[in-house]
């Protein structure tokens, strides 16, 4: 974040699926030694792909200055999700398993999006960590309670044999 005029006003850059989701929630957090304090968002815009936006206890430049290069956080409750949409937190902890045969690969230990593509990394069995690109073809589908099935080409996952 960065500070916006001598109003109080905050440029964001938006991590949610689009910056008017961000622009849309009624309060924000910001964490302070473990503590997550609430501010009331009294007027919020979307503008070059970031939210200009005001909180209820911030008035000035120098109230604003205290969260410049900070992270606002959401609840997840505050967030609208359309049906079959998750958080990509939720992905975290899931098998990838074979839409196929049944075959657990892995477990996924992070999502990061990449200019191409969002990436899984999958930790197999053996201990090893394996990329694996979130590219409709490859996606059977995504369940939240039960893993991310999918149809890897051959090499994703394969064994090496010397």
């Amino acid at each position: 974040m960065n500070t916006h005029g001598v109003r109080g006003g905050l440029k964001v850059e938006s991590y949610c699926d689009t910056p008017q989701v961000l622009a849309s929630l009624p309060q924000l957090f910001l964490e302070k030694n473990g503590i997550y304090e609430a501010h009331k968002v009294t007027k919020a815009s979307v503008g070059g792909g970031r939210v200009l936006l005001f909180f209820a206890d911030v008035t000035d430049l120098d109230g604003a200055l205290r969260f410049k290069g900070k992270t606002v956080y959401a609840r997840r409750e505050d967030i609208p999700l359309a049906d079959g949409a998750y958080f990509i937190a939720d992905l975290i902890g899931l098998p990838m398993t074979d839409a196929d045969t049944g075959r657990v690969y892995g477990e996924i230990v992070s999502v990061d999006d990449m200019p191409s593509s969002r990436m899984y990394t999958v930790k197999t069995p053996d201990g090893k960590e394996v990329l694996f690109p979130e590219i409709k073809e490859f996606i059977d589908r995504v369940d939240v309670d039960a893993g991310v099935f999918v149809r890897p080409i051959p090499g994703f996952f394969e064994e090496e044999t010397l």
